[in-house]
């Protein structure tokens, strides 16, 4: 039977990786990566970075598959998804089956932790349901986005006794989660964060955690503080094609 694992590779540095990942990485026939286009090429250049550093067993092949194009401004946001990953299940269903033989060990390298605000494994579910491959997966975690993020920030995920929510800007644009303290926001395009500049708050930023391209702010979220990680946001996304950011938004005790 054909083996996946679907392997947490971190927020960036290449040294996020877990000695099980390392030990997985070295069980791999094919890896598979999804090609997102020129613009964040960077992606690819990092995994196979990954590769050249850490796989040492020979014969390995690398399969690169056109990732769908995803409606970035639906009116239905859920349907949007939903047809997306009908696109990125037809996608994984061909790759495991024509690029991967009976017998053989094929892996996704995923971006921070495998089960945090990623399809990968929903992905690899789907493909399951529908009975057309048959194979065994495993899931191997790693340094999500926001382990690194405070990390870097040299703070601590939680207040003591007090709550911690994970959400994304679309969410968090409804209003501040009832009952939680400490809220980390993933998947925010439109920096969600402006509408709580007077709301006693305190942020800590970071896009291109654990990369060369690190960048970093923090402190009480003002108008000031809010502006300069607008700009510095933007001039970081024109630079490069991409980013990837997220923050954590405190109510101090």
């Amino acid at each position: 039977m054909r083996k996946i694992y679907a392997i947490g590779i971190g927020a960036g540095d290449p040294e996020h990786l877990t000695v099980q990942a390392v030990d997985r990485l070295n069980r791999v026939d094919v890896f598979f990566m999804l090609d997102k286009g020129d613009a964040k090429a960077d992606l690819v250049r990092l995994r196979q970075d990954i590769l050249d550093r850490f796989v040492t067993r020979p014969g390995y092949r690398v399969v690169s598959a056109k990732d769908p194009d995803r409606d970035r401004t639906p009116n239905d946001y859920r349907a949007a998804v939903a047809d997306w990953h009908q696109a990125r299940t037809d996608v994984y269903e061909r790759l495991l089956r024509d690029e991967l033989a009976d017998g053989q060990t094929g892996a996704f390298l995923v971006w921070g932790d495998p089960s945090l605000y990623d399809s990968t494994i929903a992905l690899i579910e789907a493909v399951l349901a529908r009975g057309n491959v048959s194979f065994d997966y495993e899931v191997v975690p790693g340094v999500s986005s926001i382990s690194a993020l405070v990390a870097r920030h040299r703070t601590t995920m939680n207040q003591i006794g007090r709550a911690v929510q994970l959400t994304t800007g679309r969410r968090l644009a409804t209003g501040w989660p009832e009952d939680a303290d400490d809220v980390f926001v993933l998947l925010d395009a439109h920096t969600t964060f402006d509408r709580f500049v007077d709301a006693g708050l305190e942020i800590y930023w970071g896009a291109y955690v654990g990369t060369p391209d690190e960048i970093l702010r923090s402190g009480p979220l003002d108008a000031v503080l809010a502006a300069e990680i607008n700009s510095v946001r933007a001039e970081a996304r024109e630079r490069h094609g991409w980013i990837m950011d997220t923050y954590l938004l405190r109510r101090p005790a």
